[in-house]
């Protein structure tokens, strides 16, 4: 290996030892998800993509358990640094119980999901249910290396979880262009980051490990379960805005709405290792408000430029959803970047509460989705969805960050309760 060489593998080792490893590791993630989805749509044609698309919506919203998980572990770990190899044990343990016990649900429910989704056979339910389990133990693994904030290991199982995807999925494609081929790919690239977090992990697993007793157990499960709910609570608020157009606009309106939610969604992701950095240290006493500050400074930032952005190069922005025929949307665009930008936000807050065990989040994020559904439900024209659920997303963002000054406020002066 030559001296130049050397220093360049040096470099990108170093790199993704940095924070900016994780969000290069996550950008690329996010891409080879995306890429994934284009591929099958062009491969498999409307029809059959409508199915693999159902089934790995359904998957996205049992990944809500993997989630739990990874925030448990990686707060716990960041909250009791001198405990880390009992609390390692105990959520590995955790992880794999929970992610058989998912998966052999999801497999009992097979059959529903076949005639719910109007597959066109059993087995790509089945093969759903199976990569439900690696989907989870990934979970686990990740939030112990967050907790360490080793960003190194991190970085490299996330990027096991997107490249793979595109690869092996889109190759299975190409050679058999069916829902099940594409399934079978997504469960074979599923076990490779679990397989980079056990390599990352190895040198606990050798030994005998330590282990918490079984009241301490309950706990992380509990926990586990508090957090995947309020999880799912975001997803629910993040994602039944589009269920909402299709059910009070025209097809077409409701397709424009759709393809707005492409700018949204992008500026969603784009952020999102700031939450998976910044996480470890909203879990410390010390560091969690600093923690807090940082990152609605960075989302707000971030957020405004985006919002820019889509305003100036709309024609741009319109060509990345989809072109002429979404021309309808264009001058709105900035309204769906301004949608990313909250749920950005509101994404951090769940995250600060979850950081703290906080009760009170869930619930609050629940209201914001009914409130979305009720109020949602009278729109009858794009731009009016989309204000309204952008002034529901403002009502909850207000409501959790005075949930932590209250609880940044507690912290200095410690009284009884928690929010």
């Amino acid at each position: 290996m030559t001296t130049d060489a050397r220093v360049s593998r040096s470099r990108v080792r170093d790199l993704l030892r940095s924070t900016a490893g994780i969000a290069i590791a996550m950008a690329v993630t996010n891409v080879g998800t995306y890429a994934f989805q284009m591929v099958a749509a062009r491969l498999l044609g409307p029809s059959q993509y409508g199915e693999v698309a159902s089934l790995m919506a359904l998957l996205l919203v049992l990944s809500v358990v993997q989630l739990g998980l990874q925030a448990t572990a990686a707060r716990r770990i960041s909250a009791e640094p001198d405990d880390v190899a009992a609390i390692e044990e105990t959520v590995l343990r955790t992880t794999w119980g929970s992610a058989l016990l998912l998966g052999g649900i999801t497999l009992a429910a097979a059959p529903a999901v076949w005639q719910l989704l109007r597959l066109d056979g059993l087995l790509p339910a089945v093969l759903l249910a199976l990569a439900v389990v690696p989907v989870t133990i990934m979970g686990g693994q990740a939030g112990v290396l967050q907790g360490e904030r080793r960003w190194l290991p991190l970085s490299l199982v996330y990027l096991a979880v997107g490249v793979p995807r595109v690869v092996i999925g889109g190759g299975f494609l190409l050679v058999w262009d069916t829902e099940t081929s594409a399934m079978l790919g997504v469960l074979i690239a599923s076990w490779l980051p679990v397989a980079v977090g056990y390599w990352a992990l190895r040198h606990r697993a050798d030994g005998p490990g330590e282990s918490h007793d079984h009241h301490v157990r309950r706990d992380v499960v509990r926990e586990t379960a508090a957090s995947s709910l309020a999880l799912l609570a975001f997803l629910a608020l993040s994602n039944l805005d589009v269920v909402v157009a299709r059910s009070v606009l025209g097809d077409h309106d409701a397709g424009l709405y759709a393809g707005g939610l492409i700018v949204t969604k992008a500026v969603l992701f784009l952020p999102q290792f700031a939450v998976v950095i910044l996480f470890p240290s909203m879990s410390t006493d010390a560091e969690s408000r600093g923690a807090v500050l940082k990152g609605l400074t960075f989302l707000a930032v971030l957020g405004a430029a985006a919002t820019a952005a889509t305003w100036l190069l709309a024609d741009l922005a319109l060509v990345f959803i989809g072109g002429d025929d979404y021309a309808g949307v264009r001058d709105d665009l900035w309204l769906f970047a301004v949608l990313g930008s909250l749920l950005a936000v509101l994404q951090l807050l769940v995250y600060a509460g979850l950081a703290r065990r906080g009760r009170t989040t869930k619930w609050i994020i629940a209201a914001g989705v009914v409130a979305l559904v009720s109020a949602g439900a009278v729109a009858d024209a794009v731009r009016e969805l989309a204000v309204t659920v952008a002034v529901v997303d403002v009502v909850v963002v207000v409501l959790l960050i005075g949930l932590q000054v209250v609880r940044h406020r507690r912290m200095a002066a410690p009284v009884g309760g928690r929010a």
